[in-house]
């Protein structure tokens, strides 16, 4: 018996990358030349984002996945060839969906914070270098992850300054104005301007969750020891 999960392949439009994407978990997507290295880099990875399932309490769901069931085909932008990323909406992404489901993919994107505030908490100031994100340590990082998400927010109507943002205070009362946002629009069948917002929540928690992994391969802690 096997236990598929569902994917998404967004293609590029010059077909350079092809991205993976795990609609039903956010933040789980993964871009790569093909659409089967893509697969198989997204499958590779589902073991790391059993740390997220953990903080959602939803950690059963993904023990027993073995394989992908492509369930949707749809074209990226000149973006997705260039940064391996998803930038396009697919057709799952503007499905209505239900005060449940909703709660569900906020409680996963909050997850995926909550990862990544534990993990900038224990790596090193310094970052190893090398040819992912260049020279940027630590804070940068996390204020260059803050400082994208921001900008999404403002589609919101959330507006939190960034130096705020850098507090514990503000960041927690920014992330409860963000969520509280999504439902009003949710309550409201509104999209966050021109996005939907299942591709909102799975775009924020792939950029956290990313740079989140990016810090752990990136960190020198344990060479240090």
């Amino acid at each position: 018996m096997t236990n598929d999960i569902r994917v998404m392949l967004e293609i590029g439009p010059k077909g350079k990358k092809v991205v993976a994407v795990a609609p039903d978990w956010p933040g789980l997507e993964r871009g790569a030349k093909t659409g089967e290295a893509a697969l198989e880099r997204l499958l590779a990875y589902v073991p790391r984002y059993t740390s997220v399932t953990k903080l959602a309490g939803m950690e059963a769901a993904l023990a027993t996945i073995t394989g992908v069931d492509v369930v949707e085909h749809y074209p990226g932008t000149g973006s997705t060839d260039f940064w391996g990323i998803s930038f396009a909406f697919s057709n799952i992404d503007q499905q209505t969906m239900s005060d449940e489901a909703l709660a569900r993919e906020l409680t996963l994107m909050r997850a995926c914070w909550a990862f990544f505030d534990d993990v900038r908490a224990r790596v090193s100031a310094e970052m190893q270098r090398g040819p992912r994100g260049g020279g940027r340590d630590r804070d940068l990082i996390v204020r260059h992850t803050l400082g994208a998400e921001q900008d999404w927010a403002k589609k919101l109507g959330v507006s939190t300054p960034l130096d705020t943002l850098l507090t514990d205070a503000g960041l927690n009362a920014y992330r409860d104005a963000f969520c509280d946002a999504i439902r009003a629009l949710h309550a409201q069948h509104k999209m966050a301007r021109t996005w939907p917002l299942r591709y909102l929540i799975r775009h924020t928690a792939f950029h956290t969750l990313d740079h989140a992994w990016e810090m752990e391969d990136r960190d020198l802690t344990i060479k240090q020891a």
